[in-house]
Parts: structure tokens; sequence; C-alpha cells
């Protein structure tokens, strides 16, 4: 009897691949990236520095801010500024890859509001930056007085893989422009005599690596989330019963955030007691602000910093002279950050008209008030997607 000769297995691939369909998260792999990091910047100098190709798609521009001081001996500073040390900015904008601005705001809008309302950096008590394990503040009477150090982000991606912008084109980049304030608009004008800080700053970046099939896009590709900061007209007069309109740029809102600040350009809580919101004249929110204030701290976690025993925090603190409004809860009350269908988006054109009425408007001091909307919205490349595209 002959013996039945034994059939090889077939040696097996190293790595694995998914199979063929399904969404660009599945094919595709999640890295990060170091494209520069800059040193002995000085206050109120301007970086234009271009950005590196990385073989993928941006879903964030990490940040990180750094001021090192070296005194010889010990000095001080009254007090930082109320929007330290996030205000070491005065204007940092994005642009596309075809030069068309995407995100252009202040900093302290930028490096700290944007993260903790947005849902396109960290949830819950990490929406504030400064509760990040990266954060010191101001140092305002050692030896190193003016030190400080934060991180935050630039977020592109405003849904699971949708947002995102490629950076695999070397000729074809987006860009970042960043204008440094004063160290006196940071850190006051009383006890600079210490010597200077000089600030680092370091771009980094979350991506998405271009997939093996190169014929597997993110979903929407050329859409964008942009952000933009517009002043209100009239400004507001203490005790005043005052309407105040908001300028609109045209898009799917998702994320309304309002800033209250004084003739002295400081945030203050002079919110009325009832607050209305109107879209093309329509009542979108007539409600208390107390209740505006409650529902911040369900949808965002931003609020109370008191615990049940009281001590300890279970939320990060609102910002004085902030309110926030989201349209990114279509499954639930809370921001889930990159998970939502965006059924609930607001859509605006150009023309829209949107106002925030007071009746009366609390008092207080330094009049005239100045009301800013900081506005996220969705420009998409053709229809908004909507729906889990990536399950």
């Amino acid at each position: 009897m002959s013996n039945t000769a034994t059939v090889a297995t077939p040696a097996q691939p190293q790595t694995t691949t998914q199979p063929a369909g399904g969404p660009f998260i599945r094919h595709s792999e999640p890295g990060k990236a170091r494209i520069y990091d800059l040193t002995g910047i000085a206050f109120g100098s301007l970086t234009n520095q271009p950005l590196t190709a990385i073989p993928g798609y941006i879903s964030a521009f990490r940040l990180y801010f750094k001021a090192t001081a070296a005194n010889t001996a010990t000095q001080g500073i009254a007090a930082a500024t109320s929007d330290a040390p996030f205000n070491v900015v005065s204007l940092i904008q994005v642009f596309d890859a075809l030069g068309t601005p995407i995100y252009a705001l202040p900093g302290f809008e930028a490096l700290y509001l944007v993260p903790m309302f947005s849902g396109g950096f960290g949830l819950r008590d990490c929406a504030d930056v400064r509760n990040l394990p990266s954060y010191a503040p101001i140092a305002t009477a050692t030896a190193t007085v003016g030190s400080f150090t934060f991180a935050s982000v630039i977020p592109c991606e405003f849904a699971k893989g949708i947002g995102v912008l490629g950076m695999a084109d070397g000729s074809t980049l987006p860009k970042i422009q960043v204008q440094w304030n004063t160290q006196s608009a940071v850190m006051g004008s009383s006890g600079l005599s210490q010597v200077n800080p000089t600030i680092e700053f370091r771009v980094n970046a979350d991506f998405y690596w271009l997939p093996a099939n190169d014929q597997t896009a993110p979903p929407g590709l050329g859409s964008t989330r942009q952000w933009f900061l517009q002043q209100g007209y009239p400004a507001i007069s203490s005790g005043a019963t005052a309407t105040v309109t908001i300028p609109r740029q045209g898009g799917w809102i998702d994320t309304l955030i309002f800033i209250l600040r004084d003739s002295n350009s400081n945030r203050q809580d002079y919110w009325p007691t009832i607050l209305r919101l109107k879209i093309d004249g329509i009542g979108e929110i007539e409600t208390n602000i107390d209740e505006v204030y409650d529902d911040m701290a369900i949808a965002f976690g931003v609020g109370s910093t008191v615990g049940i025993t009281g001590t300890g925090t279970i939320m990060a603190a609102r910002p004085t002279g902030v309110i926030a409004f989201s349209r990114k809860t279509s499954l639930g009350r809370q921001v889930l950050g990159l998970l939502d269908t965006y059924e609930t988006a607001l859509s605006t054109s150009a023309g829209t008209s949107m106002t925030v009425e007071g009746a009366p408007w609390a008092t207080g001091s330094n009049t005239p008030w100045t009301l800013n909307g900081l506005l996220g919205q969705v420009i998409p490349s053709g229809a908004l997607i909507q729906g889990l595209v990536e399950v």
C-alpha cells in the first residue's frame, strides 16, 4: 500500500489586512507625527513656519507652548491677565491646501474654548486643558517668573474620519500662522523688570495613515470644520434691554459659544436672567440663565467644581463670561466627541439672522460690553454626511 503525501500548509503573512470594502478607518491606521519644534520665539513676533508632508490625513494638529524665563533673582508680577496663558497667541490662523482660511481666532478662544466645547479633543474633565499633565500656570513670584506650559489642539475631524486634511502632497499643504501677543498683554503691565521669557512652540499631528488600498479615501473628503469669532453689535449698556446681532458666514453650525466682555476686554457674567437666542426671528432658545449653566454641565461636563462632599472636583469649571450650546447631541444629551450623526446641525446661510436678546441684561461696571460669537461650522464638500458612516 502506498502512503499518501502530506500537503504542506501555506505560509501565513506576518501581518493581516482587512477584507475589501467597508469604511475608510477600517483600512487605515491611527498615527502620530512630529512636524516642527521652534524655540527662542520672542513675544510680539510672527511665526509662519511651513508644515512638512505626512503620509496620510490630519485629524488634529497638536500644539505645545512653553515660556521659559531665566531670572537671576526672585521677582514677581502682580497677577497674570484673565485669559493667560492662552492669550500668549494674539491670533492663530489655519489655511487649507488651497489657501482658504478655516480657523482664525485669538488665543484664548482658539486654545482654551475650542478644545473645551468642540468635542474634538478631550471630553468631560480633560476638555479643560488645564487638567492635562502638561499644564503649568504662569509663575508669578519665583526666580522663573513668567514661565508657563500648556498643550492644546486644532481639531479638523468633526465626526469619525470626516473633516480630515490631506498631508501627503508636499507641494500643497495646509499652513499655520501664529501672531504672538506682547508680554504685557499676557502678564499685565506691572512687575515686568524680569528677563523676558522666550517661547517654545511645537506642532505635532494626529493622523490617519494612507491605506494600502489607495482607492479608499476618507468620507466627505474636502469637507472642513471651521471656527471664526464674530463680534456682535450693538454694544450693551448696564441694565439695558438690548438685542445683539451676531454676523454669520454660512454653513452647518454644530457649536455656538458666546463670550461677554467689558470695556477692558475682561470676561464678565453680566448675562440677563432670561436669555433669548433667535435664528431668522424664530426663538430657538428662551430660558433662564441658570438652566443654560445646568445644560452646559450636562452636555459638556463644564460647570460646578465642588464635589458632593464639598471637596475635590467633579467637572471642569465654566469659564467666566462664557456660555455654550451644542448641536452635536443627536444621539444623547452629552457631547460624545466624534460620535454623532449631525442630524441636528443648524443649517445657515450668509443671510441668516442670529440674535441674542436680554430683557434686561444684568447691571455691572466698565460699559459698554461686547458680546462675541465663537461659531463652529461645517462646510461640506457636497451634501452633509449624516448617519454613522464609519460602521
